[in-house]
């Protein structure tokens, strides 16, 4: 299954709204691949790689199971999660791309490949859209958090010195 979806992140339309910069939505992305427990609540372990060549390794555990992926870091640009085939796990990506169709204008793309290609069936349908429909939620309180993290200075370059 291949999904995209786009959230804007800062709405010129709302004067309510606090924009954030592209470095801090950067910063953001970036420690939700180095913190994720910060992000993900049923996470209940998560060993962090060293950075080498602008990548780390991830060993991420849920209960009894484990995932292993590499992250692979665009500076101001792009996240991207990578999950080789491992156990009944299939080889699947997601990528958080940043982009700017205007000045002040900021949204982050989602793409997901599961790897599983498209459904067949009614219920391979079904589980797909609940896949999607959990996905995009994930992907909201994603953005929740880091605008939350932004509005308390976490993400500005003073404080992360």
């Amino acid at each position: 299954m291949k999904f995209e979806h786009l959230i804007e992140i800062n709405d010129l339309l709302n004067p309510l709204m606090d924009t954030i910069t592209r470095e801090q939505l950067w910063r953001g992305l970036v420690i939700r691949a180095e913190s994720p427990k910060l992000f993900v609540p049923h996470l209940d372990d998560a060993e962090i790689g060293p950075c080498e060549a602008g990548s780390f390794k991830r060993r991420l555990r849920y209960g009894d199971l484990v995932v292993e992926d590499t992250v692979v870091l665009t500076p101001l640009q792009e996240v991207r999660y990578e999950v080789p085939a491992q156990g009944d796990i299939s080889a699947s990506t997601l990528s958080m791309t940043i982009e700017t169709p205007a000045e002040g204008r900021l949204y982050v793309r989602f793409r997901y490949d599961d790897g599983m290609g498209e459904a067949q069936d009614a219920a391979s349908q079904m589980y797909a859209d609940f896949k999607k429909s959990a996905y995009q939620e994930a992907d909201i309180d994603t953005v929740r958090i880091v605008r939350e993290m932004a509005a308390d200075g976490k993400l500005d370059a003073s404080y992360l010195n």
